[in-house]
């Protein structure tokens, strides 16, 4: 992102401050309006004023004329092809307030661009062509700012001096535009008659349009409210980091994304549900009796409760929505349209859990599209509505192959029956049942070919640590079939809830200072991934029981592969099911060369190693 801006005047610091974005189709004139409004309201300096005339003569489209565009266009390319690639950013000031201007990019292409000048606006000025109306990529843009919760649009019909300042294509572009955004939600709608190369309706009434009576765009900007702070919604903390120096001190860093907070009160811990006082408050390395939204911090709690990485620290009675299903609105951003069959990752706040994309009524998106639908995630996370808290109410959209950003969007509501669900906290904490076990809890979960040893070494693991004097529990894969999981089949979707539920027991376990083997083929990367994301990463070791198909056929223990080539298993891994091995295992056994009493003895020394029974 280019970032290009003037340093603003001392006394400015007492106005408020108003962020804009100006978006519409290309050359609707938009970098155009910008320095024109720099340039009248005196925010040019002398030596960039006399840049911008050898740029004019250089680049310039305008003739002899200055070509106030290249105040914005900072990129090479961009003043080779006369478009807006990337978002620039401008300072600017009048006697009753200050402004940050984000310019962004007109062309279809550059949308996702677009969005990122939006997420961060409280209004939008949507420039339109008079000579060529309203575009398909005008209300593109109109539908991403009513998106990201922009409520007040001033409409810019540029241009005017092109049509000889006629007011009935003004008024006919105004009232098809209000039409057209009816059902977008925005607070406000202001039209305004203008022409960025000329001045005109900038910064006062222009004797071109003396039909024309309204604000000037300048007037408009001072007039627009600017949006509330986060200081009156209630506190949100998203955990970014759980500090832990020594055995002393643990404290859960973050940056607040809204209301308050002071020692003494008390907090949930999101999703979870685990309570908690406030017992000491740091910014930086300075202590405090209270912060607010925007600070950063690390809050200290007066008893040990479980607290990870993407968790939300907020108020007991107006705690965020815990759920696994959200209602999104979601910009497509991707090269390639949405087909249904991707495999993504979504980051909401500081948590990032494995989630499935299901349109609401088309099977496909096409890039630059926006489209709502519902977000499955492998567990449950603790958010807002987007209008309710967009600090908590955002979402991206990740491919779990590529790690790139396929989509952003926000909550617009949760499942029925998900926000009255709150996790019920436990009586006695983690820190208690370990203290009991004499070990820390944490989950071993070997994952292999059927035949590759998994069942035989969680045995001989559980034998050696239960010999230790270790709490342990054993979840077989196929124990668990017979009972727990007995419904489901071997489908993808049936293996993926198999490890799930195995995931969530294990999880449950591990909370009460038990050390969980499980032994389960799980030959999905996705539903691993998703299975992990339960835990903080001390506490889940992932094991590769690596054997090769011929050893795992030669063994076969219970004549699974036989009867799997003889067409009496459908769907059996290895043979007619893929099986994803890990990519980055915490430990690989090569069976084929280790015996079991080696393995073994190799998971136990990872687990000391861990510190899991100290």
């Amino acid at each position: 992102m280019t970032l290009v801006a003037l340093a603003a005047p001392a006394q400015a610091a007492e106005r408020d401050l108003l962020r804009f974005l100006t978006c519409g189709s290309v050359d609707d004139g938009k970098s155009t309006l910008i320095g024109r409004l720099l340039y009248e309201t005196g925010q040019v300096p002398d030596d960039q004023l006399s840049m911008l005339e050898r740029d004019s003569r250089r680049f310039g489209t305008d003739g002899a004329n200055l070509d106030y565009a290249l105040l914005l266009d900072g990129l090479e390319a961009e003043r080779e092809q006369g478009i807006t690639i990337d978002v620039a950013y401008r300072y600017m000031s009048t006697a009753r307030r200050s402004f940050i201007i984000a310019d962004t990019p007109g062309h279809e292409q550059y949308t996702r661009n677009m969005a990122t000048g939006a997420s961060t606006c409280d209004a939008a000025v949507v420039l339109v062509d008079v000579t060529r109306g309203l575009t398909a990529q005008t209300l593109r843009h109109s539908r991403i700012v009513s998106l990201f919760g922009i409520r007040h649009v001033i409409l810019a019909v540029n241009k005017i001096d092109l049509v000889g300042a006629d007011s009935r294509a003004f008024d006919a572009i105004a009232a098809d535009y209000r039409a057209a955004v009816a059902d977008l939600g925005f607070a406000s709608v202001t039209p305004i008659p203008v022409s960025a190369r000329l001045g005109y309706n900038l910064i006062g009434a222009d004797l071109a349009t003396p039909w024309y009576d309204g604000p000037s765009l300048i007037e408009a900007l001072e007039d627009l409210p600017v949006a509330t702070d986060g200081l009156a919604r209630p506190f949100r903390l998203p955990v970014q980091y759980v500090n832990r120096p020594d055995a002393t001190f643990r404290g859960y860093a973050g940056t607040i994304a809204s209301g308050r907070i002071s020692v003494g009160e008390t907090l949930a811990v999101c999703p979870s549900g685990h309570q908690a006082r406030v017992s000491r408050i740091l910014v930086g390395d300075v202590e405090t009796r209270s912060a607010a939204a925007g600070d950063a911090v690390t809050v200290l709690l007066d008893q040990d409760v479980d607290v990870a990485r993407g968790d939300i620290l907020a108020p007991a009675t107006a705690r965020p929505t815990s759920s696994d299903r959200l209602k999104v609105e979601l910009l497509w951003v991707a090269d390639q349209a949405f087909d249904g069959s991707g495999r993504y990752q979504v980051k909401i706040g500081t948590r990032l859990v494995p989630a499935r994309l299901v349109l609401d009524q088309s099977a496909s998106l096409l890039p630059n599209e926006v489209g709502s639908g519902v977000l499955s995630l492998s567990s449950p996370v603790a958010a807002d509505r987007f209008r309710d808290d967009p600090g908590t109410g955002a979402v991206v959209l990740i491919d779990r192959d590529t790690g790139l950003t396929v989509g952003a969007g926000v909550i617009t509501g949760f499942e029925a029956g998900a926000p009255h669900i709150h996790a019920s906290p436990a009586a006695v904490n983690r820190a208690a049942h370990e203290a009991l076990s004499g070990h820390r809890g944490g989950v071993v979960w070997l994952t292999g070919l059927s035949g590759a040893g998994k069942s035989t070494i969680a045995q001989a693991l559980e034998q050696q640590l239960h010999a230790r004097g270790c709490r342990t529990v054993l979840l077989d894969g196929d124990n668990l079939r017979h009972g727990l999981n007995r419904d489901l089949g071997f489908s993808d979707a049936d293996r993926a809830e198999n490890i799930r539920r195995t995931g969530e027991v294990a999880r449950l376990f591990a909370e009460t200072g038990t050390l969980v083997i499980c032994a389960l083929i799980s030959p999905q990367r996705e539903a691993r991934a998703a299975v992990r994301a339960l835990f903080e990463a001390d506490d889940f070791i992932e094991v590769f029981v690596d054997a090769s198909l011929d050893a795992c056929r030669a063994r076969d223990p219970k004549g699974l592969y036989a009867r799997a080539d003889d067409g009496q298993i459908a769907h059996f891994t290895g043979i007619a099911s893929a099986y994803e091995r890990p990519e980055n295992p915490d430990l690989s056994l090569d069976t084929d060369r280790l015996d079991v009493a080696q393995s073994a003895e190799a998971v136990r020394a990872l687990i000391q190693q861990k510190g899991w029974l100290a």
